[in-house]
């Protein structure tokens, strides 16, 4: 069914990995696409592609969302393009391996900038545009959002807290004009970058403990989907967990 057929999706982050994945299942559900991320490189243009295969427009958007500058200039083109958008997915975002102790000052400030300074620009930009005709709002967080990472990262794990807190606002803010604003907090979910980061074995025992298994970033992308569909026209300030069964709140 495309249920979103006909509207109009930004995707921040949308590369590789799982804002790939979510930008693809926005296209099969019937969005034209805006892919973002910092340049376009191979990767990126495959993304573009595959998605102009599946029928529907495609156009790559570079800027760097921690710039105001350079978001407020991604959303007026978005604007000049569509004179609309209807759906915008908050995905970019970074991490960096290490523990307090070795967590200095620019190291916190580059991911509470990159991970959630990046969802308030963004999001104040789209809520300008939505607030002539409605539109939903998802920013990805994350479990350890909830439960704080296991080894350290103590400012991924702040700002993917920070996060409920943006949505819940804006959700307030938004319903005013008709945009619902959402989070999901997706668990451990096969990417490369999870791979990378907990390695093969790693990622075998993670999927052994969690009821479902491991997660893909299309099982991501379905539940990103729903919210932004008719199936969730009435759900607004919420954050869906997206992680298998890994633990109940």
């Amino acid at each position: 069914m495309e249920d979103l057929k006909g509207k109009v999706a930004l995707v921040t982050g949308s590369g590789r990995g799982l804002g790939k994945g979510i930008a693809l299942v926005l296209a099969e559900k019937g969005a034209d696409i805006f892919i973002n991320d910092l340049k376009l490189d191979d990767a990126v243009k495959e993304v573009v592609e595959t998605i102009r295969v599946l029928g529907r427009k495609c156009i790559f958007i570079k800027a760097d969302v921690t710039s105001e500058e350079e978001v407020k200039s991604m959303f007026e083109s978005i604007y000049s393009e569509y004179g609309r958008l209807d759906i915008l997915v908050n995905n970019a975002g970074t991490d960096k391996s290490q523990d307090i102790f070795a967590t200095s000052l620019s190291d916190w400030e580059f991911i509470m900038k990159t991970n959630i300074t990046s969802c308030f620009l963004c999001s104040k930009y789209a809520m300008e545009i939505m607030k002539k005709k409605g539109g939903s709002i998802v920013n990805v967080s994350s479990v350890v959002g909830h439960q704080g990472a296991l080894k350290g990262h103590v400012h991924y794990s702040a700002s993917k807290s920070g996060i409920f807190g943006v949505t819940k606002a804006l959700a307030r803010t938004g319903a005013t004009f008709g945009i619902r604003v959402n989070a999901i907090a997706p668990g451990v979910i096969e990417t490369e970058l999870s791979r990378t980061t907990h390695g093969e074995e790693g990622m075998k025992k993670l999927g052994a403990s969690i009821p479902l298994g491991l997660g893909n970033t299309r099982d991501v992308g379905l539940s990103v989907a729903f919210l932004c569909g008719e199936g969730g026209r009435y759900i607004t300030g919420i954050t869906l967990d997206i992680n298998g069964g890994l633990y109940f709140r």
